[in-house]
């Protein structure tokens, strides 16, 4: 039984040289990032936001020229009778 998940991703990058270069080869591709999010996320079932969240953060930290990285994710649908918000965990990873 799946669920659904929202994924917030934040990369702390040198966003500098492609200010000025205007050359994507110069800053990290957020289709890349969005389509590894996409690929960690539904790879294997997970029984935890936590483990969810926290090995999302170290495989796009390894794979990302980025200094940081900060990685929400939330259960939209929980399968919990009486809740009426959004249960979810923030993780932080930094080189």
């Amino acid at each position: 039984m799946g669920a659904w998940f929202s994924v917030d991703v934040e990369l702390d990058v040198d966003l500098g040289p492609a200010a000025v270069s205007d050359d994507l080869r110069a800053t990290v591709d957020y289709g890349a990032v969005a389509a590894r999010v996409v690929e960690v996320c539904t790879r294997e079932r997970v029984n935890l936001l936590e483990r969810l969240a926290g090995g999302l953060a170290q495989t796009l930290l390894g794979e990302f020229p980025c200094r940081q990285v900060r990685v929400r994710v939330r259960k939209l649908t929980p399968p919990m009778e009486g809740l009426h918000a959004t249960p979810g965990v923030e993780v932080t990873r930094e080189r």
